[in-house]
């Protein structure tokens, strides 16, 4: 039977609960009375796997992972199904039953061009949709329906349509870690590795950025565009500052510090380089930094160190409680009983799509995600 993931009331989006558990870690649940065996053909079929991920599963650990690998990759291709793996996701996760890698946008093109009849999304909710937004004849599962994200979280669409209202005819760009119903009342949806382009791609001299605050203020200290922004916050880049950077490099000498665009404007003034979680990655891919320091969710610097173990990570990090919700164990639950499944109305999935589309008709950004942190600091409107 499938559990219909339906958060919508009165065709209003009612959102995610934020609250933060205990014990978010992604260590597979321990055995039940339908727990998978870990036997010969599975021993067989995973013992190879184990050194990619051997930095972050001890061995005496790797049965319980290798049993629910093992079992959702069968599945997947006896459903003919893909698992979308953020960047955020554990390394259990995103090396060992990701079919597609990387964030949030790229995850949904992927998913256009698999022929795949059931995507499971290793993310957050917004992604789910996003997903289904642009696949909407295909199945769309979410592990945990507790994967939220604060971003989202922040504006629903009914505040989209008051903001149109009070700044008539100044064009919406929104983030693409926003709700469908958001989506829906954007002029053209942007991702930090395209946000300048996308704001300068309208040709007017004013935009209206949302959700997120801090990659508004990033956005506008690199173009001539004034920008207006709405108060979002991504919970966990606004905890950085730039008083632990200064920090890191007094107890790391030499270290190399890459920031997010979600982080305030202090910390990118701080950094090295700034981009995108796909400029970061190439960063360390191109340079090799002896030693360097991602400001950003912690499982992305853990996958980022899997491709470059050349590279020695300095590790403070913050911890996403949302994307720790998705398990090696709920994935395994999703896909086996095809349940948790995400759908758009078909109404505000029109509009949404539109915004998306439009956004990636866009040329490739010539720097991709870069920003400039030796950029003049402007003050920007926040509704």
């Amino acid at each position: 039977m499938t559990e219909l993931l339906n958060n919508w009331e009165n065709g209003r989006w009612i959102g995610q609960t934020l609250e933060v558990e205990n014990g978010v870690c992604a260590v597979p649940q321990k055995p039940n009375a339908d727990a998978l065996a870990y036997t010969d053909e599975v021993k067989a079929a995973t013992d190879h796997l184990y050194d990619e991920v051997s930095d972050f599963i001890p061995k005496f650990e790797w049965s319980a992972y290798a049993v629910l690998v093992h079992a959702i990759n069968k599945l997947k291709k006896e459903k003919n199904a893909v698992v979308l793996a953020h960047n955020y996701m554990t390394p259990d996760i995103y090396a060992l039953v990701g079919d597609f890698k990387g964030d949030s946008l790229g995850l949904a093109i992927e998913a256009t061009k698999t022929d795949a009849d059931i995507i499971v999304q290793a993310g957050v909710h917004f992604m789910a949709e996003t997903s289904k937004i642009l696949c909407p004849d295909k199945k769309v599962l979410i592990p945990s329906l507790r994967a939220g994200c604060s971003l989202a979280s922040s504006i629903t669409g009914e505040d989209m349509r008051l903001i149109k209202q009070k700044y008539p005819g100044v064009p919406v760009v929104t983030y693409v870690n926003t709700t469908a119903d958001v989506k829906a009342e954007t002029d053209i949806c942007c991702t930090s590795s395209n946000a300048v382009q996308v704001v300068e791609s309208l040709g007017v001299p004013k935009v209206i950025m949302a959700p997120d605050e801090y990659l508004a203020k990033n956005v506008a200290n690199m173009t001539g565009v004034e920008v207006i922004a709405w108060h979002g916050r991504c919970e966990v880049h606004a905890r950085f500052d730039a008083d632990d950077i200064k920090e890191m490099r007094a107890k790391w000498p030499g270290v190399v510090v890459l920031a997010h665009p979600e982080c305030p404007p202090d910390v990118v003034a701080e950094s090295d380089f700034t981009g995108s979680t796909k400029a970061m990655t190439d960063y360390v891919s191109d340079n090799k930094p002896k030693n360097v320091v991602l400001l950003t969710e912690c499982s992305m610097s853990d996958n980022v160190a899997m491709a470059n173990p050349d590279v020695d990570f300095v590790r403070p990090c913050n911890l996403c409680p949302h994307m720790k919700r998705i398990t090696l164990q709920n994935i395994y639950d999703c896909l086996r009983d095809e349940k948790h499944e995400v759908k758009v109305p078909k109404r505000i999935a029109k509009k949404a799509r539109r915004a998306v589309q439009r956004m990636i008709d866009l040329p490739a950004p010539g720097k991709k995600g870069h920003f400039d942190p030796k950029a003049v600091h402007k003050d920007i409107k926040i509704i």
